[in-house]
C-alpha cells in the first residue's frame, strides 16, 4: 500500500522541485513516472531536466520510445505506467486515481499554489483519495 503526497508549490516552481523529488525516488531505488497533461509540457520538463548539475544527472526518456520499459524516469502524458514505476508523479493536475495510490509505494502530485485552478482541482484529489480511504 503506498502513500499520497501533496506538494504545494508557492514559491519554488515545478521545474525546480521536480528535479529534486525525482533524485529523492531514484535514491530510494525506485523507478518513476511522471505524469502530466500536455506533451509540450512534458517536452519542456524533458529540456529543463537534461540542463540539470551533472552531479544531480538523472536519466529519464518522454514516453513513446522504443525504450520506455528501460527509463529510471519516464514523462509521459498517458495513465499507462509501461516503465513499471514504484513512484507517480502527476504534474498540472492530471488525475490520480485511489488504485494507483495503493498499488504504487509513493504517487507525488505537484500543483502549482498560485493557480486557482490547480489548488481546487488539488483540493478535489485530496477529497477524493482520502475518501478511499
Amino acid at each position: 500500500m503506498g502513500a499520497a503526497y501533496f506538494y504545494h508549490l508557492t514559491r519554488t516552481p515545478l521545474e525546480a522541485t521536480l528535479p529534486m523529488l525525482l533524485g529523492k525516488a531514484r535514491a530510494a531505488g525506485w523507478r518513476v513516472v511522471v505524469r502530466g497533461a500536455d506533451a509540450d509540457r512534458m517536452a519542456w520538463l524533458d529540456d529543463k531536466l537534461w540542463l540539470g548539475p551533472e552531479d544531480q544527472f538523472l536519466p529519464h526518456g518522454l514516453a513513446g520510445g522504443a525504450f520506455d520499459a528501460d527509463q529510471p524516469v519516464l514523462l509521459t502524458t498517458g495513465k499507462a505506467i509501461p516503465n513499471q514505476a514504484a513512484c507517480l508523479m502527476a504534474v498540472d493536475g492530471t488525475e490520480v486515481t485511489a488504485e494507483e495510490v495503493l498499488a504504487l509505494d509513493r504517487v507525488c502530485i505537484l500543483f502549482d499554489g498560485n493557480d486557482p485552478a490547480q489548488v481546487e482541482r488539488a483540493r478535489g484529489q485530496w477529497r477524493m483519495l482520502t475518501g478511499a480511504g
